[in-house]
């Protein structure tokens, strides 16, 4: 009985070279205008929360009503190349989290089947090494220290970050 294939795909040589071209064309734009932030940086400054914006979409209302109420310390012009900026981030940075779970799903997919049929072969590589196939005990046995507790051990601790 064929094992189950979750998911099937191809690209054409053709689509990568489109999808890696879109990529560098996005690459390109945002260069000289992102940052990468250290893990202590992203703690340090934190995310905005729901909350957190209605107050700063709040914050400018006002300093839109009541322009001589900002206070002289407060750039307006930057706070709303700033805001406007944000926006525009906002909206991509969602279509682009959209898009990277996708292609994360898929590749979850695609690495369950590559892994259930190694598994399978394997363990038919185990069965043809007893049989005394030639060459399927090199085969098995150079597998076959994949399997050990501290290969185990070692992929555990590379999935947790461990």
């Amino acid at each position: 009985m064929a094992l189950e294939n979750l998911i099937s795909i191809e690209f054409t040589n053709e689509e990568l070279t489109q999808l890696d071209a879109h990529l560098d064309g996005i690459q390109q734009v945002l260069t000289g205008k992102t940052v990468n932030l250290t893990p202590d940086q992203r703690r340090q400054y934190g995310s905005i929360g729901n909350q957190n914006k209605l107050i700063v979409d709040k914050a400018k209302n006002y300093m839109e009503q009541h322009p001589n109420w900002i206070p002289n310390f407060v750039d307006k012009e930057e706070f709303d190349k700033d805001y406007n900026a944000r926006q525009q981030m906002e909206q991509r940075t969602q279509r682009l989290q959209n898009l990277s779970q996708q292609l994360i799903d898929t590749k979850t997919l695609l690495d369950h089947d590559n892994y259930t049929n190694s598994l399978s072969f394997y363990r038919m590589m185990r069965y043809l090494s007893g049989e005394n196939e030639a060459g399927a005990k090199t085969v098995f046995e150079d597998m076959k220290v994949l399997f050990s507790k501290s290969a185990r051990t070692a992929d555990t601790e590379e999935e947790t970050g461990t």
